[in-house]
């Protein structure tokens, strides 16, 4: 049974069922959430969060879905084992307060073991073992009950195991997961850790306990019931694939293996063959697919969070393509294979491969460049081990060659075995767990878990939901809800208190969508409040952050009145209409797949982030401001209505990654028809040419595959021009010139500068040479060996190169010779050393010498026996280095 035929039978099992009603289907969610405490969607369940916590009502009783999920803890074990994987699929089914144990057994039950012809998956009983917690007895009799298994075949497992948490205070409960025996040749009879024995392929969570502490996975408290039992099911989508298609495991299903085959095709070598390749292989299909879904969802690769995971998962697949001896760009041989596998599942993913590939490629060819100047720090590593008598590279180098160049450790391991080294892995993997601590308490310190949204909730469900009229008004008459500081309930709030203000009613629009949320005041008899902020904690309800200017306001205030500021709207509305302005024209001018993935507008300013792996031309950048404008010249109409998500993107409404939608209803807007239709809940103007002006200011990268447009709008565009014009007018009164002609007038200015900065570079130098003849006569007699060490005043790089050469090049040839200088421009010690042939002949090592000198300027160096270099931090030191040039000769002449 193939994996679209799974994934549609459990689908329908649930969309229409009469044993417990029919369930809403929900599409899966993107990967990218806006949730603190993930990177990823890891769990079925995740979408679902707000309805489990409570700070949601659930828009529906029951409801199925089949999730795509990114799980990153185990990228290491990915292909060393058949079981771990980073991007899978999770199909479930959710109950918000309506069946609950019985129900969930008994429709799980149904599905695995109805047989294939009447819709199910035709599992045999007689290998399926439910576990349970041991402390549910009420879900062993239903088990015995519902499945009429024998009380043996009904496995008890602890906490550990067998009960349910986020890991935080919040909803919990026990959980009975599937088993099925693969049978003797997979691990020992009734061993449940064997892990391939006993595989667990559907988990069932009884969403039941209400958690006051959690302090490990087995450790917490229950401080009661939950008002309302819920069930959070999922079901492995890999896992039954591999069971029903007879394979072995999930990189051997059909939406899978065809990169393996391609791998193989394009290696020459065979799965099945070696066991080191074929971990290679499994992680070349598992990261590629990955990484496919990952950009499909509007990921591009970076150096810290979803960026770095996605460029680690693309590093990896193209190392280990190289490391199964493939030398040549592997990407565009394998993306295309997962892709046409993947879309039978997600259709988006054809419509987005041009995007999608541009920025698979773009990494992969980045990597190349990284391998190759890679190899070259670890051949000068590797020299440095070898010169000085070692046979293994330090874990601090192998980790510098992992963290700062991005140097993979086996592409390192594999290299020093080459070059007869071996590498302090030990050493290597303690830096890496150090560094991985670091990130964790990183994230932990911003994570602070779930915010406590309780007292919201309270104010929620006492008074309903907030009437939002700012769509509709820029000032209403209120009554005061809630006063709230600190996070908890007030009764007053004073002059010059900050605190939160929930109304019953508002104008205000609440921070969302990157719109900044509305200024303004809200007055009271005998006071007034400075609104500083305003945002929706819960679904439902707008809280406004407020400074008191005047009075003394308490909760039982009769009436208020609250008033947006009129001129703060305009420029916002200006702003937001002119961002998807921007949008369209940047489509219009680089093509359907430059699409937003992030923007931020308030007041007269926006800026919008976009897919690209290039900067744009001058030019470009013209034109999108020339398309912007031409767009508000020809006052296109601004219009918005509501619908499904589903005929939102029939009627082609572009949806911002990473956002998350309602599926029962969404507000389109649209400019000039179908020329923009975006999916957006901000305050827009009514048509384009109030949106006054767009001045684009500039346009630049924010990481890898990401590039940022920023502009002005209305009266600040307007500003901005107006300083423009007042530099131009300086510049041509300071120049006598008329503004045509200041390019031409400023480029010669420039030019003459940079002659004039040449012919004094050309002064300096021959003045800095002057004297090299007579510091080459006044050279000192060590041992034989004809030595120049001399301090230069206010030289520094380059300059110390040439002087040092230049007096080498005036010693007699035949004698050996050896020059150290050492300038101290900018305020830091630059050394370099040259020594002559005949020199070298004596023993003598330039490098040998930079290093002597080295920790008296506070520094180091180094470089070959005829020149070497280094720098340092002290200049006090110089006389005590230059001191210790002849001793270092006698001693390498004593020595030979």
């Amino acid at each position: 049974m193939d994996t679209a035929e799974i994934r549609r039978r459990f689908t329908s099992h649930f969309a229409t069922n009469a044993t417990v009603g029919d369930h809403a289907v929900v599409p899966s969610a993107s990967l990218l959430l806006d949730d603190p405490n993930l990177l990823f969607v890891n769990a079925g369940m995740v979408p679902f969060k707000p309805y489990f916590l409570g700070q949601e009502t659930a828009p529906y009783d029951r409801a199925t879905s089949i999730q795509k999920c990114v799980r990153t803890l185990d990228i290491e074990e990915v292909g060393k084992t058949t079981r771990h994987g980073t991007f899978f699929e999770m199909c479930g089914n959710f109950s918000f307060g309506d069946y609950f144990k019985e129900g969930a057994i008994t429709l799980a039950w149904e599905l695995i073991t109805k047989s294939v012809a009447d819709g199910g998956f035709g599992l045999d009983e007689s290998v399926l073992y439910p576990s349970v917690y041991e402390d549910d007895p009420e879900a062993v009799a239903l088990w015995r009950r519902i499945t009429g298994l024998p009380d043996d075949r009904i496995v008890r497992l602890g906490k550990s195991e067998n009960y349910w948490s986020m890991g935080v205070p919040g909803p919990g409960g026990p959980c009975s997961e599937i088993l099925i025996d693969r049978g003797p040749a997979y691990g020992a009879d009734r061993d449940w850790d064997a892990g391939d024995r006993y595989l667990e392929f559907w988990n069932l969570v009884f969403m039941q306990d209400e958690l006051s502490a959690v302090r490990s996975k087995s450790d917490f408290d229950i401080a009661g019931s939950l008002p309302a039992k819920n069930i959070d099911t999922g079901m492995g989508l890999e896992r039954v694939a591999y069971l029903l298609q007879g394979k072995d495991n999930m990189y051997e299903i059909d939406v899978v293996f065809p990169v393996i085959e391609k791998a193989q095709e394009l290696t020459g070598r065979r799965y099945g063959a070696d066991p080191a390749d074929d971990v290679r292989f499994r992680v070349v299909a598992d990261h590629v697919r990955s990484s496919l879904m990952l950009i499909n969802d509007g990921v591009t690769p970076g150096n810290e969070a979803r960026g770095y995971v996605l460029r680690r998962l693309l590093r990896r697949a193209v190392r280990s393509m190289r490391l199964l001896g493939y030398e040549d760009p592997s990407l565009p041989e394998l993306l295309p294979v997962s892709r046409d596998k993947m879309a039978e599942g997600y259709p988006e993913l054809l419509a987005g491969w041009d995007r999608i590939s541009r920025v698979a490629f773009a990494e992969e060819e980045a990597f190349r460049k990284t391998l190759q100047a890679g190899t070259q720090i670890f051949d000068l590593a590797a020299g440095e081990v070898k010169g000085s008598g070692g046979t293994a590279l330090s874990g601090a180098k192998a980790f510098a060659l992992h963290d700062t160049y991005g140097f993979p450790i086996d592409l390192t391991l594999e290299m020093a075995s080459e070059a007869g080294l071996t590498v302090d892995e030990p050493g290597f993997r303690g830096l890496m767990a150090e560094q991985r601590e670091r990130a964790k308490a990183d994230a932990r310190a911003k994570k602070g878990q779930h915010a406590d949204t309780s007292v919201y909730r309270a104010v929620l469900d006492a008074h309903g939901p907030t009437e939002w009229l700012a769509y509709e008004t820029l000032q209403t008459e209120s009554r005061p809800l809630a006063l709230l500081a600190a996070g908890a309930r007030v009764p007053v709030l004073a002059a010059g208190d900050v605190g939160e203000i929930v109304l019953d009613r508002t104008p205000f629009y609440a921070e969302s969508g990157g719109q900044a949320a509305d200024a303004g005041i809200i007055e009271f008899d005998g006071g007034r409040l400075e609104v500083l902020d305003v945002q929706r904690p819960v679904k439902g309800l707008v809280v406004h952050q407020v400074r008191v200017v005047d009075g003394e306001l308490t909760a039982e205030a009769p009436t208020l009145h609250a008033q947006v500021d009129p001129a703060w709207r305009t420029g916002a509305r200006q702003a937001h209409s002119g961002t998807h302005v921007v949008h369209a024209a940047l489509r219009e001018v680089l093509g359907p797949t430059a699409l937003q993935s992030g923007s931020y507008n308030r007041p007269g300013y926006l800026r919008l982030d976009f897919g690209w792996t290039t900067g744009l031309t001058p030019a470009q950048v013209r034109d999108i401001e020339q398309v912007s404008n031409e767009a508000l010249r020809a006052d296109l109409p601004v219009g918005w209505q509501y619908m499904t998500l589903a005929e939102a993107k029939e009627w082609g409404a572009l949806a911002l990654f990473g956002e998350t939608y309602d599926n029962t209803k969404v507000r389109v807007v649209e400019i000039g028809g179908p020329w923009s239709r975006e999916l957006c809940g901000g305050t827009h103007v009514d048509h384009a040419s109030q949106i006054g002006t767009v001045v684009v200011t500039g346009e630049a990268s924010v990481g890898s595959g990401n590039r940022r447009i920023e502009a002005f709008t209305g009266v600040e565009g307007f500003a901005y021009l107006a300083r423009e014009r007042d530099v131009v007018n300086e510049l041509t009164t300071l120049l006598k010139a008329q503004p045509d002609d200041l390019v031409g007038r400023v480029g010669d200015l420039v030019e003459r500068l940079r002659s004039a900065e040449k012919e004094l570079e050309r002064a300096r130098l021959a003045q800095l040479l002057a004297g090299t003849a007579e510091l080459a006569a006044q050279a000192q007699d060590i041992g034989g060996v004809a030595l120049v060490a001399v301090r230069a005043p206010g030289a520094s790089g380059g300059d110390v190169r040439t002087l040092a050469l230049d007096v080498r090049g005036r010693l007699d040839p035949s004698q050996p010779a050896a020059v150290v200088v050492i300038g101290d421009g900018g305020g830091k010690p630059s050394v370099v050393a040259a020594v002559n042939d005949a020199g070298r002949a004596r023993g003598l090592s330039a490098n040998a010498l930079v290093r002597a000198v080295g920790p008296h300027v506070g520094g180091k160096g180094g470089g070959k026996d005829d020149v070497a270099q280094g720098g340092g931090t002290d200049v006090g030191g110089i006389d005590a280095a230059l001191a210790a040039v002849p001793a270092e000769i006698a001693s390498v002449l004593a020595a030979g």
